[in-house]
């Protein structure tokens, strides 16, 4: 039998077609530095406007995924969200730090490519990128038979942004006094589904299309809720002078691993968990599995999506101003117990 490429498993047609269906889509994107499109062997991002707005210009990349979250979209085959959380929790990661994002990349790696999925999958992105005027430059699409199981897909983001050298949110100048602000989340965003699949559908033994009293969705659209991208939030601070002393973003680790991140070591944290109330979404998986508190705070947001830090003063004039992104609530206050996240 004469042998190809197809029949050991990678289809460069499938390939062909699904770039040529986002093409169109991925341009909407683009500002006018961008140089390349589609299909170069890289991208090229012009920065000599952009970093004329800057003293000290400093980039700022991160890189994450969406993980398991893909699994509860392919039982739904409902794709078009998870493009939206890479773009988001990408974006979250850098303007923790009072960064811009400027440049996105994408990565959907599958065991079979389905055009169809990466149409939808970059659709996503395409609506987020579109919505906070950062440019989807270029990406990549791998087939690869035998390294991912039947049905499976990856789909991972590097972002690129810039930030003033002076204007660097690093958290140094946190004391004791200040409070804690966090910010709403809308769900899991992108963290904590290997239990939370554990928990509905092995100990619940529900499926993605039951409902549950206590959500206004069923269990698949809840949980494929797609994550907030808190960079208008955060810009909203900035551009008002708000003395943001720290940020973080809400990610695997909860609460309790992340806040410490951006504490000085000398100092720790008093966390209300009375001063909000969890989404019905988290009360329902602490049931499911007689979680305790801690696993529950080390593994999901809770609820909150971002926390910042400032001034006990700020307080009143940051809630005005992200009262029409958000509801924010007082969880909080730096204290000096080292390192050290206390739940009360």
């Amino acid at each position: 039998m004469k042998m190809n490429y197809k029949k050991a498993g990678v289809n460069i047609d499938a390939g062909n077609e699904a770039v040529d269906q986002i093409k169109n889509e991925v341009k909407k994107t683009f500002s006018k530095n961008v140089l390349t499109n589609l299909g170069s062997f890289g991208s090229l991002y012009d920065i000599s406007d952009i970093k004329n707005n800057y003293t000290h210009p400093v980039m700022v990349q991160s890189i994450d995924g969406v993980g398991t979250k893909t699994i509860i979209a392919r039982k739904l085959r409902k794709f078009d969200t998870i493009g939206i959380d890479l773009l988001s929790a990408c974006s979250n990661d850098i303007i923790v730090m009072g960064a811009k994002p400027l440049t996105f990349l994408d990565y959907i790696a599958n065991d079979k490519l389905d055009p169809f999925i990466i149409k939808e999958i970059v659709s996503g992105m395409v609506k987020a990128c579109n919505e906070n005027n950062v440019s989807l430059v270029g990406g990549e699409t791998a087939e690869m038979p035998d390294t991912y199981r039947k049905g499976e897909h990856d789909l991972v983001g590097i972002i690129t942004g810039m930030v003033e050298k002076e204007k660097i949110i690093t958290g140094n100048n946190i004391k004791e006094g200040d409070i804690l602000l966090g910010l709403e989340s809308n769900g899991l965003h992108t963290n904590g589904y290997s239990l939370a699949r554990k928990l509905f559908f092995e100990i619940g033994k529900f499926n993605v299309k039951d409902k549950i009293p206590e959500f206004h969705k069923n269990i698949g659209l809840t949980l494929l809720e797609p994550h907030i991208n808190y960079t208008k939030h955060v810009f909203s601070l900035i551009n008002n002078n708000i003395n943001v002393k720290g940020i973080a973003h809400i990610t695997g680790g909860g609460l309790i691993e992340n806040i410490p991140r951006i504490i000085p070591s000398q100092f720790g944290v008093e966390i209300y968990k009375k001063s909000w109330s969890p989404l019905p979404v988290f009360d329902v998986m602490k049931d499911l599995g007689k979680i305790s508190d801690i696993e529950m705070f080390r593994t999901f947001n809770m609820g909150i999506g971002l926390v910042i830090i400032i001034n006990q003063n700020d307080q009143k004039l940051v809630k005005t101003i992200l009262s029409d992104f958000c509801k924010v609530f007082e969880i909080g206050i730096v204290n000096n117990n080292k390192n050290k996240v206390e739940l009360i």
